[in-house]
């Protein structure tokens, strides 16, 4: 806990210094990405986005006959600019129960990354997640609720160092080739490869990648994720199909993924969700060949005008994966340092 405090003390000293050099004006352009769409600007704010965000609540599995309050963990999340050109990322996480046992050093970062952007081009260098066609797989942590997740989900590590590159060929469109290590190795000269795009139109997204893991010397898992995004008006739902396999013969047929997931925002403050998913899981990866139907019901709720950062859930779980049904009740919110230290220095400046 002490150290804990001092690294908020770092934190907070950190945005003042951010604070006082915030009012750097770059006549240079700067080339902000956002789905591959160039942006320039002639002011860069160097003041680096800065929050902590957690999740607690209350779990009760049915099956087990056993609940119990825990937090899902505490995480940093640091996002700013360098340059005009130059930005960097981080996530990391303080404490998390979901992963099991205290994990230090790097263990512990989901992402550290530096990016460089100009013209239609992106390179990236550090760490973070594997490229992967799935929405259910991009979301963040403290977003997702495990047990309505997919057994493939829950069990491949997708936090790996490596590099990427990212081409924006038109508004909302993005090319992406990443190297990274691969998941699946430990030691050295393992790595993954990946090539994926990313797609919007008025009312779909696409999200598809082709993969290889190496998992012994010249020896590969293929995978084909093809993730699929819909919206129209306050209804959502993704669509997505995963498959992986160590050999071309069994890549549709041996370990796949199939999952539906609809949303609905009802109101400002209230969305209802839902997932609906099947999968055949091989002894390649799980040890045993087994199928498993997760899906799982709940809603959220945001209590505060306007504002997102607090959110509260409630979900009903079923997953043959994890072995149970379960109700999870809980809370989300989001302290944003950057905004509260902004605020303090308005009123001391009054």
């Amino acid at each position: 806990m002490r150290k804990l405090f001092v690294f908020l003390g770092v934190v907070l000293a950190t945005i003042g210094s951010a604070a006082n050099a915030q009012e750097v004006v770059s006549t240079a352009p700067m080339q902000m990405s956002s789905w591959g769409d160039a942006k320039t600007s002639e002011i860069v704010d160097y003041m680096p986005e800065i929050s902590l965000d957690t999740r607690l609540g209350y779990n009760q599995n049915f099956s087990e006959r056993s609940g119990r309050f825990a937090g899902d963990g505490l995480y940093l999340d640091i996002n700013g600019y360098l340059s005009p050109n130059l930005s960097y990322s981080l996530n990391h996480r303080i404490a998390s129960s979901y992963y099991g046992d205290d994990i230090t050093g790097f263990g512990a970062t989901n992402w550290l990354t530096l990016t460089y952007e100009v013209g239609s081009f992106a390179f990236t260098a550090g760490k973070d997640a594997l490229l992967m066609g799935s929405f259910e797989y991009d979301a963040y942590d403290l977003d997702s609720y495990y047990d309505m997740n997919s057994a493939f989900y829950n069990a491949l590590d997708c936090w790996q160092w490596g590099v990427s590159a990212a081409w924006y060929p038109a508004d909302d469109h993005e090319v992406i080739l990443q190297v990274a290590n691969s998941p699946f190795g430990d030691g050295f000269d393992m790595f993954s490869y990946a090539a994926g795009w990313r797609g919007a139109w008025d009312f779909y997204e696409s999200y598809w990648t082709v993969n290889m893991w190496q998992y012994d010397a010249g020896k590969y898992v293929k995978a084909l994720n093809l993730g699929n995004r819909f919206t129209f008006g306050d209804f959502m739902f993704d669509l997505e199909f995963m498959t992986r396999s160590d050999s071309m013969k069994g890549l549709f047929c041996d370990d796949f993924t199939f999952l539906f997931a609809p949303s609905y925002e009802i109101t400002d403050w209230c969305r209802a969700f839902s997932k609906f998913g099947w999968e055949r899981n091989s002894s390649f990866f799980y040890g045993e060949e087994a199928d498993n139907i997760f899906w799982g019901v709940g809603a959220e709720f945001f209590p505060l005008k306007g504002n997102r950062d607090l959110r509260l859930h409630a979900a009903w779980t079923s997953n043959e994966y994890t072995c149970g049904n379960a109700l999870d009740i809980g809370v989300t919110w989001k302290m944003n340092l950057t905004r509260m230290f902004k605020g303090i220095l308005t009123k001391k400046r009054n």
